[in-house]
């Protein structure tokens, strides 16, 4: 299936999918706090997405329950909203789609609650640095393994590993298009897809601590990794424009 290449008028309305997936995830951050709990959290979202005007593109996606992707601690993603509460010293994982005039958006933050580890800020640190330096790396006619690989080594290179078997993705008239965005190589890195402009896609490294196989919980949604160690996960929705990557998902 062929990676498909957006027009300027196309690549505005998933730009402006993409704000509203980033200003509700900006003001998300500003109202979690100890005690909430992560219907709350969903609720809120929702709520403050649809104010803008956009519909909730997971709620539903593939029978997932919710609006919003709420991952505690231990869950790197597709954690379920419960009626869990907060509490200093956990770490959130948020993720959240829109869809509005038939395109989407799609991000995601990782966020303390209250006062957290060194070691989590450091793993919150490590998702989110993996995510801008690949984004600052990107130019049209690389490879997507290219891509790969340089997250992958910047997640290593704070001591990480990242998650298997998930991966990034590419995005516009559906949540879920071609190409799989890997954050580790696999094959040849001089193999496969390039980026070229007008291709549009999410990048979102997933980052465990010692054992990058993932585990699905009995929920069927939530995803750990087999060590059981608290992860993270940071996604940005780009576009290809004049040979750089543009971040569609800023508030």
């Amino acid at each position: 299936m062929a990676i498909a290449l957006r027009k300027k008028d196309e690549i505005n309305k998933l730009r402006r999918a993409g704000a509203i997936v980033g200003q509700t995830l900006e003001f998300l951050k500003d109202q979690v706090k100890p005690g909430m709990s992560l219907k709350e959290v969903d609720s809120l979202g929702e709520e403050f997405l649809r104010k803008l005007g956009a519909e909730p593109s997971f709620k539903g996606l593939y029978g997932f329950p919710s609006a919003v992707c709420t991952s505690v601690n231990e869950v790197i993603i597709h954690g379920i909203p419960t009626d869990y509460k907060l509490k200093d010293g956990d770490i959130l994982g948020i993720d959240i789609g829109s869809k509005i005039d038939g395109y989407f958006g799609d991000a995601a933050i990782t966020i303390p609650v209250g006062e957290i580890s060194l070691n989590d800020q450091k793993l919150i640190e490590c998702a989110k640095d993996s995510l801008f330096y690949a984004i600052e790396a990107i130019k049209a006619g690389m490879r997507f393994k290219e891509l790969s690989k340089i997250i992958e080594e910047k997640i290593k290179s704070y001591g990480f590993v990242p998650l298997r078997d998930y991966c990034g993705h590419g995005i516009g008239k559906k949540p879920h298009e071609e190409p799989n965005v890997l954050n580790y190589v696999e094959g040849k890195v001089n193999q496969g897809p390039k980026i070229k402009n007008g291709m549009v896609f999410c990048i979102e490294p997933m980052v465990a601590q010692k054992d990058p196989h993932p585990v699905v919980l009995n929920d069927n949604w939530s995803v750990v990794s087999q060590d059981g160690l608290n992860g993270s996960h940071y996604e940005h929705q780009v576009a290809i424009v004049d040979g750089k990557a543009q971040i569609l998902t800023l508030p």
